[in-house]
């Protein structure tokens, strides 16, 4: 009960900010420019977050970030509101993402250890962090956190994408179809496999932390 009213607080938390986009969208291709400031500010923070847990660097996570305002900027004239606005910023973030981690000279980079990302900059709040906690138990969470973003980070850009908009963004079936330019299967599938892989990885550092096997999900028709 208590997730369905939080599913159906967020789908209207989304309708809310669209509506909101759309309105600001209207004045910016007005040629009002605070309009796409407030754009950019209702918007930084999430599509940084999309970035850098894709390419696991902040200065290419805020590269693209700007590189995607500024296609956004560009083409706000042609945008005709046939998605939300932040699912058209999205795919674009998504898209100049995977095509920097698909470059050859990238992929070898990242096989080193990327000492570019701060505490405050990481994208994956799995484990939050307690206030006053037990200097033990805080450097096995952080051993835990190592092992998910090591997992993470061993999965096809396709697969990771999938991961972030859905657990780190909350993002819905549909807008991740929409921000990925395929059918919504293709998305459900994508995140089974990518869920799966995640389990297998992780499967050891479940059962210390758990005490038991991970429960096997089945596949969505």
């Amino acid at each position: 009960m208590n997730t369905a009213r939080s599913s159906a607080s967020n789908r209207a938390e989304r309708r809310r900010e669209a509506e909101e986009d759309r309105v600001l969208v209207e004045q910016a291709q007005k040629g009002d420019r605070a309009a796409f400031r407030k754009l950019v500010e209702r918007h930084q923070r999430r599509a940084f977050a999309i970035a850098i847990g894709l390419v696991r660097d902040e200065n290419d996570a805020r590269d693209i970030v700007q590189e995607a305002f500024l296609r956004v900027y560009r083409s706000l004239e042609r945008f005709k509101g046939g998605s939300s606005f932040f699912t058209w910023l999205y795919r674009i973030v998504t898209n100049l993402a995977i095509d920097l981690m698909r470059k050859p000279a990238r992929r070898e980079a990242e096989l080193f250890e990327n000492p570019n990302i701060s505490e405050d900059a990481e994208a994956f709040p799995f484990l939050a962090r307690i206030e006053g906690a037990n200097p033990l138990d805080v450097v096995r969470r952080r051993e835990i956190a190592e092992r998910i973003q090591t997992a993470l980070d061993a999965l096809p850009p396709y697969h990771r994408a999938v991961i972030i908009m859905r657990e780190v963004e909350g993002m819905s079936y549909q807008e991740m179809a929409e921000a990925m330019e395929v059918s919504k299967g293709t998305i459900m599938s994508r995140l089974f496999h990518a869920r799966q892989k995640l389990q297998r990885a992780l499967a050891d550092c479940y059962r210390e932390h758990a005490g038991r096997e991970p429960s096997r999900g089945k596949k969505k028709s």
